[in-house]
């Protein structure tokens, strides 16, 4: 079975300079696994994969991709031993559907002398991959943070909606915590909406039927935030309170842009990252650009103001 392994450069950031090409008699075939199109988010992320795989199949004709998409971290796992076994990978792109138990999978594909590069939702044990590209989640959570900190005041109460179980979903929810500490601000409730936003209507309906008092919600994601959005509508609280969501959805945007009270702000984290991960992975087998490391997509506050730049109406999210 052929190995073979990318050029590494700095073990933090990326020189993404273009290097000499190399071995281009040789074709390479690289992985793609990531979940399926379940919700808003991911369906951008499917969709700019798909995209991105077309234009490096265009430009490299010595590339091939497997593309795996799966509604389950056991499907995921599958797929990832089956590119393996049947079609001799060189690297292996993969956005984990859980982080615990693709750790071990991806880890026994790293030993095999494969390239790993994972994308956005962390494995549960740092250093495995070669490259890591992600949005900011520290400063996903960090910006919120700051928001509610700076817009709410002493003794106000919030309620958050947590993502799936996943190291960047720890990433978020701490920075978060840490930029309200000492604001005075009272955190009634935290629970899972996992980044849904059928769970997330159940979740804030709960929080409705328990908590009278309530002056801000962090859906910290805008799937979530859209079912948030419908149980406080049917409860007929919509003006006790504002939401906000996260990673740019374009319902979302627009109503930031109309000025929607109830949508004051929203903190960028763009699916487009896997694109940014496929390509950085393509560019250091076709060339000798060096692309190990990290690589982190800042997050940013979109506001009334600036939400005309982050509007993309054609999008699929």
């Amino acid at each position: 079975m052929k190995r073979r392994t990318l050029l590494k450069g700095a073990a933090i950031g990326l020189a993404l300079a273009a290097g000499p090409a190399v071995a281009q008699d040789e074709t390479y075939t690289i992985g793609v696994a990531i979940p399926s199109a379940t919700h808003g988010f991911m369906g951008g992320l499917n969709y700019h994969a798909q995209a991105s795989i077309e234009r490096l199949e265009a430009t490299y004709p010595q590339l091939d991709f497997v593309l795996a998409t799966a509604g389950d971290a056991g499907k995921m796992v599958n797929d990832i031993e089956d590119m393996v076994a049947t079609r001799d990978i060189d690297a292996l792109v993969v956005l984990p559907f859980e982080s615990e138990p693709l750790t071990s999978p991806v880890q026994a594909v790293k030993e095999q002398g494969i390239w790993v590069t994972v994308v956005d939702r962390g494995l549960s044990v740092p250093g495995i991959e070669d490259l890591y590209v992600a949005g900011d989640n520290p400063g996903f959570g960090r910006v919120a943070g700051e928001y509610f900190a700076e817009n709410l005041n002493d003794g106000d109460n919030i309620v958050v909606l947590r993502g799936i179980p996943t190291t960047l979903d720890n990433e978020r929810v701490d920075a978060f915590t840490a930029a309200i500490e000492g604001s005075g601000i009272n955190v009634l409730d935290m629970q899972h909406g996992n980044w849904n936003r059928d769970d997330a209507f159940n979740v804030m309906q709960d929080f409705l039927s328990k908590y009278d008092d309530i002056d801000a919600v962090w859906a910290a994601d805008d799937d979530m935030a859209v079912g948030v959005l419908e149980a406080i509508d049917q409860a007929g609280r919509s003006e006790e309170m504002w939401v906000v969501g996260g990673a740019g959805m374009k319902q979302i945007i627009k109503r930031i842009m109309d000025g929607d009270p109830m949508l004051p702000v929203n903190v960028t984290y763009p699916p487009a990252q896997i694109a940014t991960a496929i390509e950085l992975t393509a560019l250091g087998l076709v060339s000798a650009t060096p692309v190990s490391g990290r690589f982190i997509i800042g997050s940013q506050i979109i506001t009334p103001e600036n939400a005309e730049s982050f509007y993309f109406p054609d999008s699929p999210f």
